[in-house]
C-alpha cells in the first residue's frame, strides 16, 4: 500500500513510523527541517510543501496513492487536502480535525468534503477521559467488540492488596486475562508464578464486570467517580462535561471567561458552570475540592493544566486527569503527581492506526507510547488460529502475543487452552510492538 501522510508533527510522525516497515510512505510538511528529520529516522519519502496544493500532492505521488492521511494541526487544511486529493485520485482519505463541528457536518453526508473517514481529536480525547474516570484506578481503558470486551491498564501501588502476589493468586476471575506486565525496562508476558510488584503496570483484558471487579482489588480505597470537577471550558472540557452528564452524573465546570461560561451554562443543563479562576485556592476550598472524586484539567496550555491538577490534588481531590498537548510531557506529568495524563495527539494516532493494519484490525489500542498494542481482529480462514485449540495454535505465534478474549456472535468466549477458534470470531490480542508485523501476518 502507498500512503501519503500530510503533516510531520507528532501525529503524522507516529503514523508514518508505524507504516514504514510494511508500506511505502511519503510525508509532506511545509517545514523542511521536520521533513528532513523524519526522513533521517524513518524510511519514507519526504516532500517539503503545502499538502493542500495539487502540485505538492503530485510530487508526493498522489496518482498511485492508496491512502491519504491529513494530520496537520489545522482542521481546514486537512479537509482541503482530502478534497484536493479526491480530484485526482481514488485514494482513501482520512482527515484529522480538532473541532467536533466538522464531524457533525461530515457525518450527515457520506464522503462530504472529499473525506472518507474523519477523526475528531477533541471528541476522542473526551471519550478517553470519560472512560478513565469511569474505571477506578485505571490509567488507560479501551473497549472492544462493541463493548463486550474491555482492556485496562493499572499501576500496582505499594499498598495495593495484589502487590507481591503471584498472577495465580491475583487471578480470581473466570473472564479476565492477565495480558502483560510492563516494567520500566521490559514487557513481560506473565505466567502463573509471575509476581506482581509495586510499580509494575499490569494490562488485563476481559468482560467489563471482571475488569471493574479487578480495579477494586487493585485499589479498594478508590471509589467510582460521582463528583467530577472539569477545569476549563475548552472544546475538550465541554465535551467531557456533556458525556458525564449523559451518563447520569452532574459535573461541575470552571470557566474563567464570563461569555464562555454563559454559553456553556446554556448548552450544558446537567452541569453546574462556575465562573472563576481554577487556580484560585480560596475559591477551590469554598467549592470543597477536597471532596471531589476526580478533577479533569482541560485548559488551553500544558502549564496551566499541570498547575490546576496539582493544586486540586494538594487540596484533597482523589484523582487528577490532565490533558497534555505535548507528548513528551506525559511521563513528566504522571511522575510529579498527576494520576492520568492524556495526549490528544496520541489518541488521534491510535484511531488512525487501525485503518492502516494490513489485516484490517477492527480496533486498536496503543499501550505506553507504542510499547505494545491491543488489537481486535476478525479471524478468517487463513489465520493460524482457525479451527484449532488455542494450546496448539499459540506455538505458531511469536512470543509476546497473548489472546485476551474472544467474542462469537456478540457473546464473550473465555480463551482457554482447549478453546477452538472459528472463522468469523473476533479475537482481542495483546501484542508486543517488537513482534507486531510477524503477529499480524499470522493472525
Amino acid at each position: 500500500m502507498y500512503v501519503i501522510v500530510v503533516g510531520a508533527g507528532e501525529v503524522g510522525s507516529t503514523i508514518a513510523e508505524s507504516l514504514a516497515d510494511a508500506h511505502d510512505v511519503a510525508v509532506i510538511d511545509i517545514d523542511g527541517e521536520r521533513v528532513e528529520s523524519l526522513v533521517y529516522e524513518v524510511d519514507v519519502l519526504g516532500v517539503q510543501g503545502d499538502g493542500a496544493e495539487l502540485e505538492t500532492l503530485r510530487e508526493a505521488g498522489i496518482a498511485k496513492a492508496d491512502m491519504v492521511i491529513a494530520s496537520t494541526d489545522d482542521d481546514e487544511t486537512n479537509i482541503v487536502t482530502c478534497g484536493t486529493a479526491k480530484t485526482v485520485s481514488g485514494a482513501f482519505t482520512i482527515s484529522r480535525v480538532k473541532n467536533a463541528k466538522f464531524l457533525d457536518t461530515w457525518s450527515h453526508s457520506e464522503g462530504a468534503f472529499g473525506v472518507d473517514y474523519m477523526v475528531a481529536t477533541n471528541l476522542m480525547t473526551a471519550e478517553t477521559i470519560t472512560r478513565v474516570i469511569g474505571l477506578p484506578a485505571a490509567s488507560d481503558v479501551e473497549t472492544f467488540a462493541d463493548g463486550v470486551v474491555q482492556m485496562a491498564e493499572f499501576e500496582i501501588g505499594a499498598a495495593s492488596p495484589v502487590a507481591d502476589q503471584t498472577v495465580a493468586e491475583a487471578d480470581r476471575y473466570e473472564s479476565l486475562t492477565f495480558a502483560a506486565i510492563l516494567t520500566d525496562d521490559d514487557v513481560v508476558i506473565p505466567r502463573g508464578d509471575t509476581v506482581l510488584e509495586a510499580g509494575d503496570k499490569v494490562v488485563v483484558i476481559g468482560s467489563r464486570e471482571s475488569v471493574h471487579t479487578f480495579a477494586h482489588e487493585v485499589a479498594p480505597d478508590v471509589e467510582s467517580a460521582r463528583d467530577v470537577l472539569v477545569v476549563g471550558g475548552s472544546d475538550i472540557g465541554y465535551l467531557t462535561a456533556r458525556m458525564l452528564q449523559e451518563r447520569g452524573l452532574r459535573p461541575r465546570l470552571i470557566e474563567r471567561d464570563p461569555e464562555r461560561a454563559r454559553e456553556l451554562a446554556e448548552e450544558l443543563p446537567g452541569t453546574t458552570v462556575l465562573e472563576s479562576d481554577a487556580t484560585d485556592r480560596e475559591f477551590l476550598e469554598r467549592e470543597h475540592v477536597e471532596a471531589v472524586d476526580a478533577v479533569v484539567a482541560a485548559l488551553d496550555s500544558d502549564e496551566k493544566n499541570l498547575l490546576a491538577a496539582l493544586l486540586a490534588k494538594r487540596l484533597g481531590a482523589d484523582r487528577a486527569v490532565a490533558v497534555v498537548d505535548a507528548g513528551e510531557y506525559v511521563q513528566l506529568f504522571e511522575a510529579v503527581g498527576v494520576d492520568v495524563a492524556i495526549n490528544p495527539r496520541e489518541v488521534t494516532a491510535e484511531e488512525i492506526t487501525r485503518f492502516t493494519h494490513e489485516h484490517g484490525a477492527e480496533n486498536v489500542a496503543i499501550i505506553e507510547s507504542d510499547r505494545a498494542e491491543v488489537l481486535e481482529i476478525e479471524v478468517d480462514a487463513d489465520s493460524v488460529l482457525v479451527d484449532r485449540p488455542i494450546r496448539e495454535s499459540v506455538g505458531d505465534l511469536p512470543k509476546g502475543v497473548v489472546i485476551g478474549a474472544i467474542t462469537r456472535d456478540g457473546e464473550l468466549v473465555i480463551p482457554r487452552g482447549d478453546t477452538v477458534v472459528h472463522a468469523g470470531d473476533h479475537v482481542v490480542v495483546f501484542v508486543d510492538t517488537d513482534v507486531l508485523d510477524e503477529a499480524s501476518t499470522a493472525l
